[in-house]
């Protein structure tokens, strides 16, 4: 379970503070660390203007401070309609989040797996493209390399994390998750992994990012292509 820290309570303060009964529902999710507190929210609101949005941009700089993201705002009628529009996004909330305060928006709904396995793929494709064309502007330099690896690190974890839920095996650790995919797509082990893992913390090493990054863009390839073959059976 997610742990909601006193930030994420103090933000769902101010939210009701600036939306009062308008606010139907508040969730944290996009846990951090071992700790596992989340730093994201999702609110539903019963309708948001701009007057909303100047509100609530007042306050940003404070959540920022208190180590939060910025808080995703959704229209109530907008809500159930997004869930086809942005499977891979609401599906990772769903799969993984804690009720903050209000009626959980997600209760008796779920991502449809066709939908998933669409998103998937645009995701999929998204980053192998993004991640040839940082290659070439690397220009080849090794820390150039290990600074693109870095970057990709994060959406490349995402992805994983919803093809093994796609496949019915979802997880919350990461590295359970990348090998998932890595052994159902037939993927070399560890090609994924042991990017899925890296964090910002502290710098990819230059001379391990050169070893990795045929390896890397190779398993992204097959996975897209392996997606792109995937025929979803809805149980």
């Amino acid at each position: 379970m997610l742990n909601v820290s006193a930030a994420v309570r103090t933000l769902d303060r101010d939210l009701h503070d600036l939306f009062g009964r308008r606010l139907k529902s508040v969730v944290a999710y996009g846990a951090i660390g071992p700790t596992n507190v989340a730093t994201s929210t999702l609110a539903i609101v019963e309708n948001l203007t701009a007057d909303d949005l100047r509100a609530c941009a007042d306050r940003v700089t404070s959540w920022y401070d208190a180590g939060l993201d910025t808080p995703l705002l959704v229209a109530e009628e907008e809500f159930g309609r997004s869930l086809d529009a942005f499977p891979f996004e609401f599906g990772a909330i769903l799969a993984d989040h804690q009720l903050v305060s209000g009626v959980d928006p997600f209760g008796g709904l779920r991502v449809e797996p066709a939908d998933l396995r669409r998103a998937c793929e645009v995701q999929s494709r998204s980053h192998l493209l993004h991640l040839r064309e940082g290659y070439l502007e690397t220009q080849g330099r090794s820390d150039a390399i290990a600074d693109l690896i870095t970057r990709s690190a994060a959406p490349l974890a995402a992805l994983v994390k919803s093809v093994a839920r796609l496949q019915g095996s979802p997880s919350d650790a990461i590295e359970v998750a990348a090998e998932h995919v890595e052994h159902a797509a037939g993927l070399p082990r560890g090609s994924l992994t042991e990017v899925a893992v890296i964090t910002t913390q502290k710098p990819f090493p230059a001379e391990r990012a050169r070893e990795i990054i045929s390896g890397y863009l190779d398993a992204v390839g097959k996975l897209t292509n392996y997606i792109d073959r995937w025929i979803v059976n809805d149980r």
